[in-house]
């Protein structure tokens, strides 16, 4: 069970609930001291992978090591992401918040398709409801020439989306199920800012649900994927999209000009 982003927040609420059902599950961190001490919480079964999310190069790095250590992937949990509150570019010219959340995962996919293939593996997408306020535009938003420090989060979760009924076709008869959800509101670091913005949105997480909310739903999609790939839950439920998670051709577009970005068929 592979986890990116798993050495805190929802990520290691999920990995604590498997790990205690005895499941050998892999976290993903950047930084090696807060991942060896989120193994270290977990106990004996689990293990560490340092890697970045941050760029082509990184992530392909990432799943080199992730293919050559674990040949059985009996899932993998894209839940890594970041709400940054300015535009910043990657080494490859891409929004740093489009590549991480966005691309990264659609990238993972496709270099570990062979081995998720053999493993009949689960893949799950943490997402968030905050997609129906998203609006991709193919020229503009890959690059963030329409970054927003709030919109910009949603778009990405839209493109993340848009992919799941083409993973879903993709994969169909390849024993791979993959699905998305939105965890609930919870209380975690994504979007944390300085300031007395910063001060405002602490103050208003309290009243949010703990890390532990959200790792239930992830854990369970892991343990009991439904027997219908491409599904979308918000938190236990399962939920149609809304229609502009399932513009076909925006869908279509944007799987064309990843592949073509990050050389990958």
């Amino acid at each position: 069970m592979i986890i990116t982003g798993g050495n805190r927040g929802i990520g290691l609420a999920a990995a604590e609930l498997l790990a205690a059902r005895g499941l050998k599950v892999v976290l993903v961190a950047r930084r090696r001291e807060q991942g060896e001490a989120a193994v270290a919480r977990l106990g004996a079964g689990a293990e560490l992978v340092v890697g970045d999310l941050a760029d082509r190069a990184r992530t392909a790095a990432l799943a080199d090591v992730l293919g050559e250590r674990f040949p059985d992937i009996r899932a993998l949990v894209h839940n890594a992401g970041i709400w940054p509150s300015r535009r910043e570019l990657n080494a490859d010219g891409f929004e740093q918040a489009f590549f991480t959340n966005h691309l990264a995962p659609f990238l993972l996919d496709h270099l570990l398709e062979e081995r998720l293939k053999a493993s009949g593996s689960a893949v799950v997408r943490v997402s968030a409801g905050l997609y129906v306020k998203g609006k991709v535009d193919p020229e503009r938003t890959p690059t963030g020439a329409d970054f927003h420090p709030i919109r910009t989060y949603a778009d990405t979760k839209l493109a993340n989306l848009l992919m799941l009924p083409l993973l879903a076709e993709r994969w169909k008869d390849a024993g791979v199920t993959v699905n998305a959800l939105h965890p609930g509101v919870i209380r975690t670091g994504l979007g944390d800012r300085r300031g007395p913005v910063g001060l405002l949105l602490k103050a208003i997480k309290r009243t949010w649900q703990p890390p532990e909310a959200g790792g239930r739903p992830v854990a369970r999609l892991v343990t009991d994927p439904p027997a219908a790939s491409g599904a979308y839950f918000d938190v236990d439920k399962e939920t149609p999209l809304e229609p502009v998670a399932l513009d076909t051709a925006l869908a279509e577009r944007l799987w064309a000009d990843a592949s073509a970005a990050l050389d990958v068929s």
